[in-house]
């Protein structure tokens, strides 16, 4: 009899779960709410209740179960432990593998969100059937995941595929919420563009239809930019200078069979990619210059999707 995974996807507001197929067909997706009180003591134990209540309602038993994947927002190295999680009020570490594995009796795999959500879509979304991919997610901040021969990259400290913070501006850049400055987060998230868009319209005095938005976002500088407004299109060239320098950059080091972009901030599309990868193809090394770069396809089932291949690989 085929077993069934779990793919949970922890976040600050909600934690996310997929019961699946060991081949990864979905055959119930729900939701709770997270719980971070008592500096999230009650988080492990409630996501653990959660899915034990699942499967008593399924009539199913853990024999039926192969594993549980699960992500989590913050750095977790090879152990299953949470150095630390600020959104989720987990100020020091937490060995999230070993508790969850004790409370379901069950084998349990832990990655951070980002390259959760990176191995969702290698498995079975925009890059599905590669072994090696960068995704870059492009939102109110930048996450990563780096996937190499199917395993995504932690690192000793947990900090392997953390691309947000790898640096674009060596010398005067913006400050990072990480504590840097310069980082590539701080000109290709959703919040970094709306801050030079604000500069960009303070120092010039170049017309724009940013100029008639109150409260300018992201998505209002792309439009403006598909609707051939000049300040805007500067805008976009800085971001995908940024990103296709990155791109290049992290290409070269690995050699990937895609590259992989979600988040808000993708979904502007071609007006995006085709700004990148001008750029890229100017940096990148020669053997990876039609390396494809492709927009994510699941959305929010990406990290619970990511979490079924996790518990089994």
């Amino acid at each position: 009899m085929s077993k069934y995974v779990f793919g949970v996807d922890i976040g600050g507001t909600t934690i996310k779960f997929g019961l699946f197929t060991e081949a990864g067909e979905l055959v119930e997706k729900f939701v709770i709410d997270t719980d971070i009180s008592d500096e999230g003591t009650k988080l492990l134990p409630s996501t653990a209740k959660a899915i034990l209540d699942k499967l008593a309602e399924k009539s199913l038993t853990i024999a039926d179960v192969a594993g549980v994947g699960v992500g989590v927002p913050g750095p977790v190295d090879d152990d299953g432990v949470v150095l630390i999680g600020v959104n989720i009020n987990w100020p020091k570490p937490v060995a999230v593998k070993k508790v969850l594995s004790d409370l379901l009796g069950l084998p349990v795999n832990v990655t951070n969100d980002a390259n959760i959500a990176a191995l969702g879509e290698m498995w079975l979304g925009a890059a599905k059937g590669a072994r090696n991919a960068i995704m870059y997610t492009l939102g109110t901040g930048v996450g990563g995941g780096i996937i190499v021969d199917g395993k995504v990259i932690n690192g000793t400290n947990g900090a392997g595929g953390e691309i947000g913070h790898t640096v674009a501006i060596p010398d005067g850049g913006a400050q990072c919420g990480c504590g840097k400055t310069g980082c590539l987060e701080t000109v290709t998230s959703a919040t970094g563009i709306v801050r030079m868009t604000k500069e960009k319209l303070a120092e010039s005095q170049a017309p724009s239809s940013l100029r008639e938005i109150a409260d300018v976002k992201a998505k209002d500088v792309f439009d403006a930019a598909k609707a051939g407004d000049e300040l805007a299109l500067e805008i976009v060239d800085r971001v995908g200078y940024y990103l296709g320098l990155n791109v290049a950059n992290l290409t070269a080091v690995t050699d990937p069979e895609q590259v992989i972009f979600g988040g808000g901030v993708a979904y502007a599309g071609d007006i995006l990619l085709d700004t990148v990868r001008k750029h890229f193809v100017k940096y990148a090394f020669a053997s990876v210059h039609n390396t494809p770069f492709v927009v994510a396809t699941l959305g929010n089932d990406a990290g619970i999707i990511g979490g079924a291949y996790l518990a089994t690989n």
